[in-house]
């Protein structure tokens, strides 16, 4: 038990920290100020979790109950923050270059995956096991809703609605752990389910996968 919470524990923060450095560097292009890059990077690491909380009743919401998640989405901000701050080699050009893409998608992917599992885990733990599709969903919404709040927050379309299968690798990864579950227990089904998330991302990157469209 104490080496599956701490393998619970470290994709928490670890997905924590990813989440809010992506929100963290959209506010960064969109010119913001430090409060709202704050708000937005935080937002964004804990948004989902906040949404899936409300959805199964959990009350209050886990962020306000251990504000361990909020302070490293904090930090995350902060480091991020001060390293564009005081570098004098990043400029406007850099965060809307390939590089920059490339940064951001890896960062949500790993936040993705990590909230992906997360988000299972909790459905379980609230007593909500036997439910498979409420699994899933709960799972998708934790991955993907702080990356909703966070384009919304800054004026542009959900990446889950246009970009590289964004959902769908989110869906992909909660199956995948759903179905490990009863075979390898939650302490290692989260590890190749969190990848599976990441793979699919950096690949629909890479080769541009796209869902089809009506025009």
């Amino acid at each position: 038990m104490p080496d599956q919470i701490t393998i619970f524990f470290l994709v928490e923060i670890a997905g924590t920290a990813a989440f809010a450095c992506s929100g963290a560097m959209v506010a960064v292009r969109k010119q913001l100020d430090l409060l709202g890059i704050i708000v937005l990077g935080v937002t964004t690491a804990v948004g989902g979790g906040m949404l899936r909380d409300l959805l199964i009743g959990i009350h209050p919401p886990t962020l306000f109950v251990k504000p361990v998640y909020v302070l490293t989405a904090f930090a995350a901000v902060m480091f991020l923050f001060f390293i564009i701050r005081f570098h004098q080699g990043i400029s406007m050009e850099v965060l809307e270059s390939e590089y920059y893409e490339r940064v951001m998608n890896l960062l949500d992917a790993i936040g993705l995956g990590a909230f992906t599992v997360v988000g299972i885990d909790t459905a379980m733990e609230a007593g909500f096991g036997e439910y498979r599709f409420l699994m899933v969903f709960l799972g998708v919404i934790t991955g993907v809703g702080g990356g909703i709040l966070r384009d919304i927050m800054a004026g542009q379309t959900p990446a889950v609605l246009k970009k590289h299968v964004y959902a769908c690798a989110s869906i992909a990864g909660a199956v995948c752990y759903v179905a490990l579950l009863s075979k390898l227990g939650s302490g290692i089904a989260m590890v190749p389910s969190a990848l599976l998330v990441v793979v699919i991302r950096i690949l629909a990157r890479t080769y541009k996968w796209n869902l089809p469209r009506a025009m």
